[in-house]
């Protein structure tokens, strides 16, 4: 599909995106911010107008979660308003908006995964404001896909994985928690899942079943804790590693004890399944370790 419009094109996903894209021969412009910001309503229509696309992936969004807890209009603006206006604009040029949300929408109570049928009950605002921009999407007449996802890393921007890399150069001993259970999701695994979505909508045209909220993550699960534990172990490191509770660590956003998603809706209509979270670990891990070595 020529002229992918990718936002967010700076951050985990959207650099994934941007260069598998590009790698597959694709016409695709990414835009972040400065030039494309949900803080500034004028950049939306201003870089949809100038791109004409063809298709929007939506990888931008404010995923502050503690900041979020006193920065509500800044998140709202990130996760609702802005992510509503590109599918209004998607629904007046008839073409399909791809949007990526998160397991955050879920209280983490179930003590099963969830399913896209499930209903959402977010205990914080960065939660809160993505569940109401999945709402404000749905409701927007744009042919949209909503893909929940949860715990990405890659070896591009902040996350998990680099935090913890970065924390064993310095430390002896880390204390993470152990009783938040989920699915890492590597950003090039998200990043092939949602092109090869583009393929089908190029190959096959728009289906109704296509239209909805779609979970995909990698497959298996772990905790933080057990996560933390891979990654020293691929990256042949051996600190030592302490489990907490949630109780033990604070935070101003309470985060979902149990965040597993169902992903089984994804294979059913896309045929797409997300490699289990392992196996995508160690060329990450590796990238990190030479982008992040000492001089």
């Amino acid at each position: 599909m020529a002229g992918i419009l990718i936002t967010g094109g700076s951050g985990q996903l959207g650099d994934s995106l941007k260069k598998l894209a590009r790698a597959r021969g694709l016409d695709v412009r990414a835009v972040s911010r400065p030039e494309f910001d949900f803080l500034r309503p004028e950049t939306i229509d201003g870089c949809f107008a100038a791109s004409r696309p063809d298709l929007v992936i939506n990888a931008a969004a404010y995923t502050a979660v503690d900041a979020a807890e006193t920065h509500e209009a800044e998140a709202m603006a990130g996760n609702h308003t802005g992510p509503l206006r590109l599918a209004e604009l998607c629904a007046g040029a008839k073409i399909p908006f791809i949007h990526v949300s998160t397991d955050y929408v879920f209280d983490g109570a179930k003590g099963a995964p969830y399913t896209e049928e499930d209903l959402t009950n977010p205990t914080g605002v960065y939660g809160a404001t993505k569940r109401d921009g999945e709402i404000a999407i749905l409701n927007s007449g744009a042919n949209a896909i909503i893909l929940r996802t949860a715990w990405v890393y890659a070896a591009h921007g902040k996350n998990f994985a680099r935090t913890m890399l970065n924390a064993a150069r310095t430390r002896n001993t880390l204390r993470v928690v152990a009783d938040q259970r989920g699915t890492p999701t590597a950003a090039p695994d998200l990043a092939t899942a949602i092109l090869d979505i583009a393929a089908i909508l190029r190959r096959d045209g728009w289906a109704p079943q296509y239209r909805g909220i779609f979970h995909a993550t990698g497959a298996g699960e772990t905790t933080w804790h057990g996560f933390a534990a891979a990654i020293f172990e691929t990256a042949g490191l051996h600190p030592e590693l302490i489990p907490i509770t949630t109780a033990d660590w604070p935070t101003p956003a309470k985060r979902p004890a149990d965040s597993r998603l169902d992903c089984q809706k994804l294979a059913a209509v896309f045929g797409l399944r997300l490699p289990d979270w392992r196996a995508s670990l160690p060329e990450i891990v590796h990238v990190l370790q030479m982008l992040d070595a000492p001089c």
